[in-house]
């Protein structure tokens, strides 16, 4: 079980749920250390002042901001000053359709738990993680974690709850100024496109996705741990666009006929070969809100 980085309650009108907040996500990444290559000693990281050539203790680093072209420095304590009031609450503000929120706000995913074992918070959580599924509502709050603000959507997952933090509005790019590419293309090409991208639909799974790199990685740390040299491959060739946008598409089209497309996302190379409108095609769901 994940460790829990912040506790407090779930509030709305005179509503108080006892939370607790667990990460969601999992770092599965490889880290790895700097070394010293001649020795194989670990890097040091120092703060060095570059006026005065001398290593600057902690309690001596205040912080910078560019205005205008000059440095603006702040303390610690002036900093302080302005960080939001911490409370032990999320607030929730308004509930809102699913459907309506555009995941380019999402940030970053938690699970919502209850806190505590008594029977009182745990009816009052059970209650509402199934008012929330019947009305296939989202709850939009705020709260506070460490020295920060955060806008949080909150919503059922698999019988509890779970929070994902928000971007804000300016904080996600416009639109205005990038280019929506060339001109408007024909049906026949749309249609055709649409071909291909039916015959790679698949259902949503995702255990069918797994990261490559990472157990490439895995394979050349194990090698090196056994002595064997390590040689890395040929730069791949960057593929160019195709000078005949229909035939390709009409030919990618019949590879997926055949079963020789690819793409299908599980890296092996392999599409399901079924086209809308083909004999044995599949069925589309509705993707659920």
């Amino acid at each position: 079980m994940p460790r829990t980085l912040w506790n407090g309650s779930l509030s709305f009108g005179l509503v108080n749920v006892p939370v607790s907040l667990t990460s969601a996500a999992r770092d599965l990444d490889l880290h790895f250390r700097q070394l010293h290559r001649r020795d194989g000693a670990p890097i040091e990281q120092r703060r060095f002042c570059s006026k005065e050539d001398a290593e600057v203790d902690w309690e001596e680093v205040a912080r910078g901001f560019d205005l205008d072209g000059k440095q603006v420095m702040l303390t610690d304590l002036e900093l302080a000053a302005v960080q939001p009031r911490k409370t032990r609450t999320i607030d929730i503000e308004a509930f809102v359709d699913m459907g309506e929120v555009d995941p380019i706000y999402f940030d970053h995913p938690w699970f919502l738990l209850p806190f505590g074992d008594s029977e009182g918070t745990l009816r009052a959580y059970r209650l509402l993680v199934e008012v929330m599924e019947s009305t296939d509502r989202a709850a939009l709050g705020r709260f506070v974690m460490r020295t920060k603000e955060y806008l949080a959507l909150v919503r059922p997952r698999d019988g509890r709850l779970s929070l994902t933090t928000l971007r804000f509005h300016d904080e996600v790019r416009p639109t205005d100024g990038i280019a929506p590419g060339g001109r408007k293309p024909a049906k026949k090409k749309i249609d055709q496109a649409v071909a291909v991208i039916e015959a790679l639909a698949v259902d949503w799974d995702p255990e069918r996705y797994k990261d490559c790199y990472r157990e490439r990685l895995k394979r050349v740390v194990k090698a090196k741990q056994k002595g064997e040299t390590v040689k890395a491959p040929a730069e791949p060739k960057q593929p160019k666009p195709a000078p005949d946008l229909m035939a390709a598409l009409e030919e990618t089209l019949a590879r997926m006929g055949s079963g020789d497309g690819k793409g299908s996302g599980d890296g092996k190379g392999k599409g399901n070969g079924t086209v809308k409108g083909q004999g044995g095609g599949r069925k589309r769901k509705t993707a659920a809100r």
